[in-house]
């Protein structure tokens, strides 16, 4: 329970810090070979060359004991500075090693001779035999004549060895070679029992990798993006990408606390945090462990959380721990008490008897039309008996939008005030339909003890441009522009061209459809000579499958020479 706790308030200082517009580098860790617990693991991110003959780059991480191996064997003489097996180490686009431990076992049984000698080492950020590259190397003949580290105890502490800083940046390598003073020959017929001359055996890795890109999250949607009022699970919907690391955890955090940490795609196994690691942060077995772009739905279960009002922040982490914000709005959760147990009274003076009265503002009628994108504000009051105002207490607000097979919306739940009385102002974007006002006297009930139903109609809004505004016969003048609101009908949703000229009515000379996110084009050639002055507009009609009236859009005048 203290490591949970302990997680939750860093995640949280991650999530609080990128929001802040924190500038930092996320990092995770990447095993190879073995885990820090001695479990086998893959060697991702590592790969083997080699040049002469007898010379091996072999990976046995899966097998007992097993590493991977860098060697040369016995058998002919070699001429220095030619034959070399090597494992290289890449980081993945975007990153760097931040830190390294390697547990290594090897020797150079195979010795030296005049100027040359059989070697291991290890080189980064580039792979040169030199002192600013290379490190923890074992010269035959010069140092280390027993070899180094234990072959019998892969994790021992005689087997670490710790990269030095100077050495870190993207690659890391491995390498056991002839070295020396060329065309002077290691001697033959020399190596240990496995017939190795020289050889060094990679038996785990440990390896920082620091990512300073975060991700990015889209289309935003779900309950928790919409809805006023949630109970129960209530999801979240959106789209992340992430060059690096991958899309790992969607973080939901309320009132500064984080509550669910959800790890959004397991990428078939890979992206899973395998933990071990003493700093807290996330380990891994593939460099790129997560997937790069991902399209989910997130279940957030509501009754974590207290009944009331609460700031809720979502976020969506890399697998280093790089941040995005994906939503940030104040939510109301009312959940439902146990079977037969009441929920608490909604409002001061709540009452089974309650009256609820509500409209449209600036109209008696139950019923108004509007134009997209013209705000419309419900106002109302909610009373007890003898006309008791009832204070403090929550109205569902349900939206119904008007076309076949909608669903009902949540829509955001006004507040009464002192005198019962509460004002509610609707999207811009909300289209043609029918709201449902209700009041329960407790929080969670199933039943409402007063309701509303209001209506209404708005018009489709569309705008249009035409160019070129001056035309002749023969010549063509074009269309383009974008039909609002949604959702947009599969295939698109039907439109109708129309024209005028001084003095006569509008007649409709092309029809045609809109693309998937409402926008459209056309073209028109004229074939009858001029001069003359033409009005054109665009009209959307109503369909069942499209929630608005018919609306037009804005004329443009285009004269023919």
């Amino acid at each position: 329970m203290a490591l949970q706790a302990l997680k939750g308030t860093f995640v949280a200082g991650l999530v609080l810090a990128a929001l802040a517009g924190s500038a930092w580098a996320g990092k995770y860790h990447v095993y190879t070979c073995r885990m820090p617990s001695g479990q086998s693991a893959p060697a991702d991110g590592w790969s083997p060359s080699k040049t002469g003959t007898y010379t091996y780059a072999e990976n046995t991480c899966q097998q007992g004991g097993g590493a991977l191996i860098a060697a040369l064997g016995d058998e002919p003489e070699r001429t220095a500075n030619t034959d070399v097996a090597t494992w290289a180490f890449g980081a993945p686009a975007g990153a760097m090693i931040a830190h390294a431990t390697l547990w290594r076992a090897g020797d150079a049984d195979g010795g030296a001779a005049v100027n040359a000698f059989y070697e291991f080492w290890f080189a980064g950020p580039n792979n040169l035999n030199n002192p600013e590259n290379s490190f923890g190397g074992c010269f035959a003949g010069v140092e280390c004549p027993m070899g180094v580290g234990n072959v019998s105890h892969p994790l021992s502490a005689e087997n670490r060895l710790v990269v030095p800083a100077a050495s870190l940046g993207a690659h890391l390598y491995v390498n056991a070679s002839c070295g020396g003073v060329a065309e002077y020959k290691c001697p033959a017929g020399k190596g240990d029992v496995n017939g190795y001359a020289a050889v060094v055996y990679l038996y785990a890795a440990d390896i920082l990798l620091e990512q300073s890109a975060g991700p990015s999250a889209s289309n935003v949607g779900g309950e928790l993006a919409s809805a006023g009022t949630v109970v129960g699970t209530s999801d979240v919907t959106f789209s992340a990408k992430d060059e690096g690391a991958g899309v790992y955890e969607a973080i939901f955090n309320v009132d500064g606390q984080v509550v669910q940490s959800t790890v959004v795609n397991e990428n078939g196994g890979r992206c899973r945090n395998v933990g071990q690691t003493a700093d807290g942060l996330a380990a891994f077995l593939y460099v790129q462990p997560c997937l790069g772009s991902v399209s989910v739905d997130v279940p957030f279960d509501t009754t974590r959380v207290s009944d009331g009002t609460h700031h809720l922040i979502v976020s969506v982490i890399d697998a280093a721990g790089n941040s995005a914000p994906v939503l940030d709005r104040e939510i109301t959760i009312v959940n439902p008490p146990p079977p037969g147990v009441p929920g608490p009274p909604n409002g001061t003076n709540a009452s089974a008897q309650a009256t609820l009265t509500a409209g449209w503002k600036g109209s008696r009628k139950a019923r108004i039309a509007s134009v997209y994108g013209r705000a419309q504000t419900v106002a109302g009051r909610l009373t007890g008996p003898g006309g008791m105002p009832i204070s403090g207490a929550l109205i569902d607000l349900i939206d119904t939008p008007a076309y076949a097979g909608a669903k009902p919306i949540a829509l955001a739940s006004p507040r009464t005030g002192a005198d019962g009385r509460f004002s509610v102002r609707l999207p811009r974007s909300i289209s043609s339909g029918t709201l449902a006002l209700a009041y329960r006297s407790h929080l969670g009930d199933a039943l409402a003890v007063a309701t509303r139903t209001l209506t209404l109609s708005m018009r489709a809004g569309l705008t249009l441009s035409v160019t070129p505004r001056t035309a002749s016969v023969g010549r063509s003048i074009f269309f383009k522009g974008r039909l609002h609101g949604g959702p947009i009908p599969p295939g698109g949703k039907q439109l109708v061209l129309e024209a005028r000229s001084p003095g006569s009515g509008w007649i409709e000379f092309d029809v045609l459809s809109t693309d998937a996110h409402g926008r459209y084009h056309a073209s028109y050639r004229f074939k009858f000579p001029g001069p003359v002055s033409y009005s054109f507009r665009a009209v959307s009609n109503h369909e069942a499958d499209f929630p608005f009236a018919t609306g037009a859009s804005n004329t443009v005048d285009v004269f023919e020479r």
